[in-house]
């Protein structure tokens, strides 16, 4: 591989970047990045899909047939989905064994929604999450480490620290450091001894950075590792029967199913989250959580049932002050809901109400949350251009592609490719022009870093 490159003249980053076209050339995303690249050259494994798109890419560049054998990658076979984390587990040791090997799993080695957990799991999940009971944090380990407080309050920093890392620059930039961290200093704490009281905060904080490390996975791209990451935290929560934050988690995975264009999936986690979550979570959580029904109401075109949950996030969201919320809950803010609403609007083809939930979302949205901001601005690009403003949409389109630039987040390049699909019949307008060369502009200067 390394003497076929060197023909090439191909280096780690520019091979890596070829790998990335091709396979969405053929449909598929990958977040293979130069560390991949040279782990395949030090001789690590690499997924038969992926040996597929190399050999594809260093073939187009030289002009002539190269097969993954030709590059020394015979292990490039077929692999099935990784054995941990594809069921709910039955058992805390078990779940804690699947996360430790979950953290060592990288995900920028996968992308393909076709090793997804299939739907019968994620139902029976989500059932047994429903009708569980707490089984409270197991504190007889006598002989190992005491774990105090102040434990829990560094991890609970740390997790504030990544949550913001992950907000700004996107979930690839800290996915590596999150899942170090996890594994060295949270996971050992969790079999260590503990009182009751402090079990059950450790529990809390130790499922607040794991659903963390299933979103960057998820924001990276890699759904199959963010599905079983989502899975094995639910389970961390009916330890302590944390019900708001396994709501969360359920939205989240109705968040991740919706943006794949799963929508039945979508619809049944929204909802089990939001009947999984009514006893127990503050109203601004009960907001958040309505609003991800609607969002699957809206992909489905159900706008009698979008409306009638984007009336209750609403009335939640008037009552959000009157609970204290969790820490993990601070992003929940007025622009927040307006986020949500206007992808709502937008997929119901309801053009001005989406320009103008948008428009107060990016007025709104704390420039720290650059991700959001940059999704936020794209969706309003789409909603002028649904409303056929188009030199507004591709002014929008290109200040959130200015500002996003340093994002390594796979779903704001889907954002942003996607406004282009959309924008392709007016390929020929100089305005359309120059917001490609712009876009192509940011890619290269995201590549070369």
């Amino acid at each position: 591989m390394a003497t076929v490159m060197a023909e090439a003249g191909a280096s780690n980053k520019g091979l890596a970047k070829r790998i990335r076209e091709v396979a969405q050339q053929h449909g598929d995303r990958v977040g293979t990045t130069h560390v991949a690249v040279q782990r395949w050259l030090d001789g690590s494994g690499i997924q038969r899909q992926t040996a597929m798109y190399v050999a594809e890419a260093l073939s187009t560049k030289l002009r002539r047939t190269i097969t993954p054998q030709d590059l020394g990658l015979p292990g490039a076979v077929q692999t099935s989905p990784p054995p941990s984390g594809t069921r709910y587990a039955s058992s805390l040791p078990e779940a804690l064994n699947v996360l430790d090997s979950l953290t060592r799993q990288c995900p920028e080695d996968g992308g393909s929604a076709e090793l997804q957990l299939p739907e019968a799991d994620i139902h029976s999940a989500a059932l047994v999450w429903l009708v569980s009971r707490p089984e409270g944090a197991p504190s007889d380990n006598p002989g190992t480490r005491r774990v105090g407080m102040r434990d829990v309050a560094a991890i609970r920093a740390a997790a504030g620290f990544f949550m913001q890392m992950d907000f700004q620059f996107g979930g690839g930039h800290a996915h590596k450091a999150f899942r170090h961290y996890f594994r060295e200093d949270v996971l050992p704490l969790l079999g260590a001894d503990y009182s009751a009281k402090v079990g059950e905060a450790l529990f809390k904080a130790a499922s607040e950075m794991s659903q963390l490390l299933a979103w960057s996975a998820y924001d990276i791209g890699n759904h199959a590792l963010a599905d079983r990451y989502l899975l094995s935290t639910l389970r961390l929560t009916q330890v302590t029967g944390d019900r708001m934050m396994g709501s969360r988690i359920l939205t989240n995975l109705s968040h991740q199913a919706n943006y794949l264009g799963q929508a039945t999936r979508a619809l049944m986690l929204a909802r089990a989250s939001v009947e999984g979550g009514k006893a127990d979570s503050t109203p601004r959580a009960m907001a958040l959580f309505c609003a991800h029904e609607a969002r699957a109401l809206a992909t489905v075109r159900d706008r009698k049932g979008a409306a009638r949950a984007m009336s209750e996030a609403e009335r939640y969201f008037e009552r959000a002050g009157s609970a204290a919320d969790p820490d993990w809950l601070a992003y929940m803010g007025e622009a927040e809901l307006n986020g949500e609403f206007c992808h709502c609007f937008r997929d119901l083809g309801y053009g001005p109400e989406a320009v103008r939930f948008a428009e107060r979302a990016v007025a709104l949205t704390d420039p720290r949350y650059a991700r959001t901001l940059g999704f936020c601005r794209m969706v309003l690009a789409q909603s002028q251009l649904l409303n056929g403003d188009l030199e507004a949409a591709v002014a929008t389109a290109g200040l959130a592609v200015e500002a996003g630039d340093a994002l390594r987040s796979a779903r704001f390049h889907r954002y942003v490719d996607d406004f282009r699909r959309e924008v392709s019949v007016h390929a020929t307008h100089p305005l359309v022009q120059r917001f490609n060369e712009r876009v192509q502009a940011a890619m290269n200067r995201l590549n070369d870093e």
